[in-house]
């Protein structure tokens, strides 16, 4: 079944995203392939919040943060955890928001451009799976809301993330 997105929704940030999350839900469907759903999830956000220079997902691989499907410029490959915003954030198995990135320590500036960024950790059954990552070019650009409706979407896919580590551990 071909699913499709029109154009990018307008209006006021929590519009913007309530009208994301349901095109989400549409475009998942009922496919369970994982790295699909987590491109079309990149393009849907890229598309919809043009505010965001930069957003995708890392997957874990051992103690590595390693980078999946996204969009914008070229990322960071491999992301040791407990470095940078993305690896503290899986450490801390909690949404981290950086208004300045410029003053976290230990930040890893694969976009000199970036001002602020979100990442929020995908869990599955206690353990860190993978994170979404969203950076921006404007200081302070993610806020509570950001952080309430990405861990929202984070859900939405928390249930591909589960089926893949399933499979996997049955081979």
């Amino acid at each position: 079944m071909e699913q499709t997105v029109g154009s990018p929704p307008t209006g006021e940030k929590e519009s913007v995203y309530k009208e994301t999350l349901q095109q989400l839900e549409s475009l998942l469907g009922e496919d369970d392939d994982l790295i699909a759903s987590l491109a079309n999830t990149a393009a849907l956000l890229k598309l919809n919040i043009p505010s965001m220079s930069w957003v995708g997902f890392y997957l874990t691989s051992g103690d590595d943060l390693i980078v999946g499907p996204f969009q914008g410029k070229p990322a960071c490959i491999r992301i040791p955890f407990g470095s940078g915003v993305c690896g503290k954030a899986a450490n801390l198995r909690k949404t981290l928001i950086v208004e300045d990135v410029s003053s976290f320590p230990d930040h890893i500036a694969c976009d000199p451009k970036s001002r602020s960024e979100i990442v929020v950790p995908i869990e599955v059954d206690g353990s860190v799976v993978g994170l979404l990552d969203a950076d921006s070019e404007i200081y302070g650009n993610f806020d509570e809301m950001d952080k309430y409706y990405l861990e929202q979407l984070v859900a939405l896919l928390r249930e591909k993330f589960r089926k893949t580590v399933e499979s996997r551990s049955r081979l």
